[in-house]
């Protein structure tokens, strides 16, 4: 790994930690300047590493959705913007869906789908979504219809994650599944603490799994391209 890119790394872990303090303490404030600074160190850190991918629709979706991680970030920060957090955040994982199908050996092939084992293979991240929704939905409102709409899409994402066992080297498969079901655990316990039950453990919570999250997405999307005979040619439409 080039200095230049441990670098940005360093920046990423230094801004999550001085964050996640911040909010331990309630310096809520203080977190306009270290919660936006997560995601560009972040990103920072996946172009550097991925130049050898560049113009590929891969890198434009992972950036993407960094892009808009981090426009999430910046609107969460104003309770009265929430809704449009929301769709940030709903934007990124839309575009992580599309990084995730295509960072996998043969992505668009064509093949039989037994349903019934989909399902059931499926069916630990249906049950802690459908755990979610039952605790809080009295407390929706008319939230209910975008937050519905979002549970929906973020268990797509981590649903496409885990379709990635055996289509990529084992490393990055854990690596992004994992990052997908902390993104889940962190997306949760906000729902909770907002539409349920709010308890003051919830900030570091939802900041810590979301850090670990979104470093393990990138690590391993990064570690599908070191493993794979992925194009390199920038003018590849993939």
């Amino acid at each position: 790994m080039k200095s230049k890119n441990i670098l940005w790394l360093y920046l990423f872990l230094f801004a999550g930690i001085i964050d996640i303090v911040f909010t331990a303490n309630g310096e809520f404030s203080s977190r306009i300047f270290t919660k936006p600074l997560i995601l560009i160190a972040l990103w920072g850190f996946f172009i550097f590493s991925s130049k050898n991918i560049k113009g590929t629709i891969l890198r434009k979706s992972i950036s993407a959705a960094l892009i808009f991680s981090w426009l999430g970030d910046v609107l969460l920060m104003f309770p009265d913007l929430f809704l449009y957090g929301l769709g940030a955040f709903l934007m990124a994982h839309i575009c992580y869906i599309i990084g995730f199908k295509i960072a996998q050996t043969n992505p668009f092939a064509i093949g039989k789908v037994n349903f019934i084992h989909l399902f059931f293979v499926n069916l630990p991240i249906y049950i802690l979504a459908a755990i979610v929704y039952f605790l809080i939905n009295p407390g929706l409102g008319p939230m209910k219809i975008p937050v519905v709409i979002y549970l929906i899409v973020i268990v797509m994402m981590v649903t496409t994650a885990r379709e990635r066992y055996k289509k990529t080297n084992p490393v990055s498969f854990w690596q992004v599944f994992l990052g997908g079901m902390f993104f889940m655990v962190s997306d949760g316990v906000l729902a909770i603490n907002m539409f349920f039950k709010p308890f003051p453990e919830s900030g570091v919570i939802v900041m810590g799994t979301y850090i670990i999250a979104q470093f393990l997405i990138v690590r391993g999307i990064l570690a599908h391209l070191d493993n794979s005979s992925f194009p390199k040619s920038k003018n590849s439409n993939i």
